[in-house]
């Protein structure tokens, strides 16, 4: 390049004007001085200074820049810019998994004295968090009726700090009226954390529906294919710097920058593959329903669903999973599963494999028969991650199978 020619200055366009599809691609991103395409993976522990009295002003938060990546890192950050944007959050948080995400946003404002609220049907390590660790500490914790609006008006106390919900819920994808929760919660200036790991960022976005807190397991469809552990939390830049900028600084449940770089990747398809994968589960929770060895199948935006109307209210699209009863409860299940040619057996979702899992014997076999009944959870309840395949070879394969049970 001739030393009289120069590049013109590129301006990035405002993010607040681009759709949630080109945010996953261009969002957060930071350049260093080679221009590299691909965002950089900075796969350090530390960082250097120009001078002691530069390192005494990071510490002291005096000078921008970065200090340890167990603090911050610019690969983990650009991956929380994206997230964020996507969220329509103010402030952004990685973290090792998406259970560390959990217990973060409930332990870093939690103390003795505390009172929880939660609905019963949450993911298994979700429920032993709040059954079994946050009372050892003198937090008290009563589980409702996830459901149940009044219920949730009759739990809540003076002393509420915090209330937790998934929706749609882990594994038999009830509809919880976010909007509605937060209005009790706020009456008494209660935090309002949503897991919304199964509607994923691009279906549903409880900021907007008056939640405070969302936390996702971006190991699922953020990573989406297998490789990488992680979590995120997302909320206002108040509770950030009020409760958890320094508990995550000083405990540490940070994300690896290779594990964020993977996921900031993993983020530029997520729009296509989700598209995919729950147009494949539309039609393949409309096939299960049929099926007369199916003794119930669930998913969101089907018609016979119990909370349809509010499902199609608070989500654009009815996600990828779809769970389903076989017949014949436990063996039955487990001939099925046996069965199967292309959907293979795994406790992971969101994945660009279809999987499969039975709830009663793996992320819910801690609990009682009677708790898991109470959270619509029987011997036959089969949990269905659809993926990319063609839902074609889906279908044939889910029926193929449905004759063995």
């Amino acid at each position: 390049m001739s030393s009289a020619s120069k590049t013109p200055s590129f301006v990035p366009a405002d993010p607040a004007t681009l759709h949630p599809e080109t945010r996953l691609v261009h969002g957060g991103t930071l350049r260093s001085g080679f221009g590299e395409t691909s965002e950089a993976l900075f796969l350090t522990q530390g960082f250097v200074y120009e001078s002691a009295q530069s390192c005494e002003a990071r510490f002291k938060n005096e000078e921008p820049g970065f200090v340890y990546s167990r603090y911050a890192n610019p690969t983990t950050e650009m991956f929380e810019q994206r997230m964020a944007l996507l969220e329509g959050a103010e402030a952004a948080r990685a973290t090792a998994s998406g259970m560390a995400a959990v217990q973060a946003a409930l332990i870093c404002q939690l103390k003795a004295g505390d009172h929880v609220l939660a609905a019963h049907a949450l993911f298994g390590s979700s429920r032993w968090i709040l059954d079994e660790f946050l009372p050892r500490f003198g937090v008290d914790v009563t589980l409702v009726n996830g459901t149940d609006i009044e219920a949730w008006r009759k739990g809540i106390r003076p002393n509420t700090r915090a209330v937790l919900l998934e929706s749609p819920t882990n594994p038999t994808l009830d509809i919880i009226d976010i909007g509605a929760v937060a209005e009790i919660a706020r009456g008494v200036g209660a935090t309002v954390i949503v897991d919304n790991v199964f509607a994923t960022p691009l279906l549903q976005h409880p900021l907007k529906l008056g939640a405070d807190v969302v936390v996702y397991s971006t190991t699922k469809h953020v990573d989406g294919q297998g490789r990488c552990l992680g979590g995120i939390i997302l909320t206002s830049r108040a509770f950030m710097d009020e409760h958890l900028q320094t508990y995550l600084r000083q405990t540490g449940p940070s994300i690896s920058p290779f594990n964020a770089w993977v996921q900031l990747k993993g983020l530029e398809t997520l729009g296509l593959r989700v598209d995919r994968m729950q147009a494949s589960a539309a039609r393949i929770a409309d096939t299960l329903a049929a099926n007369p060895k199916v003794a119930r199948a669930l998913y969101p935006f089907r018609d016979d669903h119990p909370q349809v109307e509010l499902a199609r209210r608070q989500m654009s699209g009815g996600g990828t999973l779809v769970t389903f009863s076989v017949k014949g409860g436990k063996e039955a299940a487990f001939r099925f599963m046996n069965a199967l040619r292309v959907i293979r057996i795994s406790n992971n979702l969101g994945d660009a494999k279809s999987l499969i899992t039975h709830p009663a014997t793996t992320t819910h076999q801690r609990f009682t028969p009677e708790a898991r009944a109470e959270m619509g959870i029987d011997d036959g309840l089969l949990r269905l991650s659809v993926g990319l395949e063609h839902p074609d070879d889906l279908i044939a394969d889910l029926e193929q199978a449905l004759t063995h049970a």
